[in-house]
C-alpha cells in the first residue's frame, strides 16, 4: 500500500484518530508521518509519551522524597567505586550504573525502593501450580505479614484465624506435604 500522503512511497505507519466522534485514518510513509509530527524517531507513534522513560519517573519520585538533595561522604560527593556514579548523577538520569551503586548509594536509595516495591527485601515469586515446599514457605510467610499488620491494627479476631492458618501450615511443612 502507498502513503496516502505522498502515493510514493509504501506506508508504513498507520494513523487512526477520533476526535469529536469523527474518526480518520491514514497510511503514511515514515518520512510523510515525521514531517506531519505524527511520528518519534526514538519512541515511534507520536501517540507515545516522548518523556516518559524509566529514568524520567525514578527521577521525579525522587524529586518528590524529601531529604534527597545530595548524597555526600567526607565533604565530597561519594562515587561507587565499581562504574564512578555519584548520587547526583543517580538522581539526573534515574538509572544506577552497577550492582555496587545498591550497596554504596544504601541509605538514600531505601525510602525510594520502599516506596516503589514496599520493602527492601526482594522475597521472589513462586508460581500458582507450583506446589510443594516452596509454595507453602511463600504462603507462609505472607501470613505471617499479615498477622503482623492485623495485630499491628488490633483487629485480634483476624489475627487468631491467621495464627491458626499459620500453624496449619507449619504442621504440613514439618510433615513434608
Amino acid at each position: 500500500m502507498l502513503c496516502d500522503n505522498c502515493k510514493k512511497n509504501p506506508a508504513t505507519v498507520y494513523v487512526r484518530r477520533t476526535v469529536n466522534g469523527v474518526t480518520t485514518e491514514a497510511h503514511l510513509c515514515e518520512q510523510c508521518a515525521h514531517e506531519q509530527g505524527e511520528w518519534n524517531l526514538v519512541m515511534g507513534p507520536s501517540l507515545a509519551f516522548p518523556d516518559f522513560s524509566l529514568g524520567n519517573l525514578f527521577a521525579s519520585l525522587l524529586d518528590q522524597l524529601p531529604g534527597q538533595t545530595a548524597f555526600v561522604a567526607g565533604g565530597r560527593a561519594q562515587r561507587c567505586p565499581g562504574c564512578g556514579l555519584t548520587y547526583a548523577d543517580f538522581r539526573e538520569q534515574g538509572r544506577l550504573g552497577c550492582a555496587r551503586c545498591y550497596t554504596v548509594f544504601r541509605q538514600p536509595l531505601d525510602p525510594l525502593i520502599r516506596r516503589l516495591q514496599g520493602g527492601v527485601r526482594h522475597v521472589g515469586k513462586v508460581p500458582r501450580r507450583h506446589g510443594g515446599t516452596a509454595r507453602l514457605r511463600h504462603d507462609l510467610e505472607h501470613l505471617r505479614q499479615e498477622l503482623n499488620e492485623a495485630v499491628a491494627k488490633e483487629e485480634f479476631e483476624r489475627a487468631a484465624k491467621l495464627r491458626d492458618e499459620i500453624k496449619l501450615l507449619e504442621e504440613r511443612l514439618r510433615g513434608g506435604q
